[in-house]
């Protein structure tokens, strides 16, 4: 209380000024109003806190000599109410005994309010006036750091140190608004709370709240009253428009990263705004935003030399023009990603041109791209620091154009092709042949490719590839070749075999003897491999595998498991059986018995009793932190004590759809296993 009457009595003097300014516009029935209003605010301040403000005596002892105090001063002053109510003096307001609502601080115009509130003294009462009304709130939001007037002394020595002190505005507070959550009220608190307190760093919004979304008013918020904002998200958030970016831009100079999807009211007008007055971005996420061109990108790569991370997706305004000049004028770009760009071959020109300094390229869904478009990408050799390329979806990644990139790309570690049906086996060989820095490689859902391909590329990056991923490729039937005259790949140290179903057993005995040196083996989805078409390659892997997924190999038994723990139960970490349900409670006896360090088991929807779950409780040597029995109907509420022991080193259980175990039961290990996160 006693800050805000300082603040009222140190700008006493500036709203008298406001009242004429507010008077020199007012009709006779406003003038008369605002008079009577302030000189009762005053008198009202001093009747409640004259002990406070004045210790040496009373400034109107009595209710008599305040009657003659407004006598004196303004005997001839009416008062004005609305006109349900009469008129009443000064001391029939006091000693009458009718209830009437007496004159406060609301009475005043939000301009003098707006004076009263900047005097706060420190961060921690301007919150606390903010929780007042939803009024106040909106005002204290409305006002800028630089318009807060600096503590004074005679003020700081009446407030406390704690009080007296903000937190520096670094802006690491984080803030992320979803659904109903998203009004204008909530981004107001947001300013007002967090500009004390750290300042706000992050703000996040997704989704719009139906009948009180947030506007322009809530983003208005928010730019005055956090400055140290660096990261703003809007996403799907279409009632924000240009005015809300272009106070972002006006008040949040320190912004290094903006993403908007499906923000259909912002235009260039805004993406304008923001590139005037945030010189430090750094990064620009576009998606789904119609009114978005080249005219935006235009602006941003001229006014912000640190850009350096930019992805552009289903934005139909933007095409080749607006690509070719943010590539040639943000000189630093090291990540861009294109997708569903109405762009030709110009553009991917325009990228091997001037993006010598890019280092991560995805393009996806680029219908307009040509062969030739991708062939110049390479053969221009201008992506000399390129280190990871992804292409999805484009007609124009064939055999001819992805040999190119592999001879112009000599940086290139990390190569992923989705969807690309005009690569083939001819392709993939000549791409290996010539990438010959290249680490990983993944193909996802390429049906041209065989297995003769791929077994010839792997023979032909011999020296590093670490990593080799095939995901739903029809392509790859499962015939026996002769590999004994093909180069092992000693450097492959990750397989993953992903929903193949021609990939089967003898595919695996041929990866089996190629790639001696696997730790990291994924085989989800291949329900047609057996336990004698797996052998071969686990017993073929040299250095120990470490991370095991078969999960969904219908036809593995736990003969298999028993070979798997033989093998390599001395380094085994990881082991997944999900829907393997051919797999009993004889493996967990092997598990326990020779895996020492694994520590993360998935044994869902197997034939798991709680005869396996005791064995694992046993063995002294196993310290599991994660287990999955989810779907295991075998298991029962016999096994509390087991799972209860288990617990002592378990992170992570999960026991959901285990139909045996009651209801109860879960509640019991909620309990019991506190600090395990039970999924039930």
């Amino acid at each position: 209380m006693y800050c805000i009457l300082r603040a009222f009595t140190d700008c006493l003097s500036d709203s008298l000024a406001c009242l004429l300014i507010l008077c020199a516009h007012a009709c006779p029935c406003q003038l008369q109003w605002y008079a009577s209003s302030f000189f009762l605010l005053i008198l009202h301040v001093f009747e409640v806190c004259d002990d406070e403000l004045y210790p040496g005596g009373s400034f109107c002892p009595t209710p008599m000599e305040l009657g003659r105090l407004y006598s004196t001063i303004g005997s001839n002053l009416d008062l004005y109410y609305p006109p349900n109510k009469r008129s009443r003096s000064i001391l029939e307001a006091i000693e009458g005994e009718q209830h009437y609502q007496e004159p406060g601080i609301e009475v005043l115009p939000d301009e003098c309010l707006f004076e009263i509130f900047r005097r706060l003294p420190s961060g921690k009462e301007r919150s606390l006036c903010g929780c007042v009304s939803k009024r106040w709130l909106m005002l204290m939001s409305s006002i800028c750091k630089d318009e807060i007037e600096r503590i004074t002394s005679s003020v700081a020595e009446k407030v406390s140190p704690d009080e007296n002190q903000d937190i520096e505005d670094d802006g690491y507070l984080t803030r992320c608004l979803d659904g109903k959550k998203a009004t204008d009220v909530r981004l107001a608190a947001i300013a007002v709370g967090t500009s004390s307190r750290g300042g706000l760093g992050k703000l996040s919004i997704r989704g719009n709240n139906s009948v009180r979304g947030v506007t322009n008013v809530g983003l208005s918020a928010v730019a005055h009253g956090c400055p140290s904002l660096r990261s703003l998200s809007l996403w799907n958030v279409s009632s924000i428009g240009d005015e809300g970016l272009s106070q972002i831009g006006k008040g949040c100079h320190m912004l290094e990263k903006l993403d908007l999807s499906h923000c259909s009211s912002i235009s260039n007008k805004g993406l304008i705004a923001i590139a005037e007055g945030c010189p430090n971005m750094t990064t620009l996420n576009l998606e789904s935003c119609p009114n978005i061109g080249n005219e935006g990108l235009q602006a941003l790569a001229r006014l912000c030399p640190k850009l350096q991370s930019i992805s552009i997706k289903d934005c139909p305004l933007v095409g080749d023009h607006g690509v070719s000049n943010l590539l040639s004028l943000a000189s630093n770009l090291s990540r861009v990603k294109l997708q569903a760009l109405n762009i030709t071959d110009f553009s991917l020109a325009v990228i091997c041109h001037y993006g010598r300094a890019i280092t991560n390229l995805v393009l996806s869904g680029l219908k307009n791209v040509t062969e030739r478009g991708f062939w110049v990408m390479g053969a221009a050799q201008g992506l000399q620091k390129l280190v990871s390329l992804t292409v999805t979806s484009c007609r124009g990644v064939t055999d001819t154009s992805i040999e190119a990139i592999g001879k112009g790309c000599i940086n290139l570690k990390q190569m992923h092709l989705r969807r690309c049906c005009f690569v083939t086996d001819s392709g993939l060989v000549a791409f290996s042949k010539t990438a010959v820095s290249l680490e990983s490689l993944q193909l996802e859902e390429c049906n041209r490719f065989t297995q003769s391909g791929i077994i010839v590329a792997l023979s032909n990056i011999k020296t590093k590839l670490r990593s080799l991923t095939l995901v739903k490729c029809s392509g790859v039937k499962d015939i026996d070749m002769e590999v004994s005259m093909l180069s092992p790949c000693e450097s492959l140290r990750s397989l993953a075999i992903q929903k193949c179903p021609g990939f089967g057993s003898s595919s695996l005995a041929m990866i089996g003897k190629l790639c001696p040196q696997l730790q990291h083996l994924n085989l989800s989805g291949l329900y047609g491999i057996t336990d004698a078409g797996l052998l071969p390659l686990l017993e073929n892997c040299e250095a120990g595998l470490v991370n095991v997924n078969l999960a969904g190999c219908w036809n593995l038994t736990d003969n298999i498991v028993s070979a798997l723990a033989r093998l390599h139960g001395g380094t085994l970490e990881v082991l997944n059986l999900d829907g393997c349900m051919k797999i009993t409670d004889a493996s967990l006896v092997t598990i326990a018995n020779n895996c020492l360090v694994l520590n993360d088991l998935d044994v869902s929807k197997c034939a798991i009793t709680d005869s396996g779950v005791a064995v694992l409780s046993r063995a002294s040597l196993l310290s599991l932190q994660v287990l999955s029995l989810s779907g295991c109907s075998d298991v029962s509420n016999k096994c509390v004590p087991f799972l209860t022991k288990l617990g002592q080193t378990l992170m992570g259980l999960n026991i959901q759809n285990c139909n045996s175990l009651s209801s109860s039961t879960m509640e019991f290990l909620v309990e019991k296993l506190w600090r395990c996160d039970i999924l039930i």
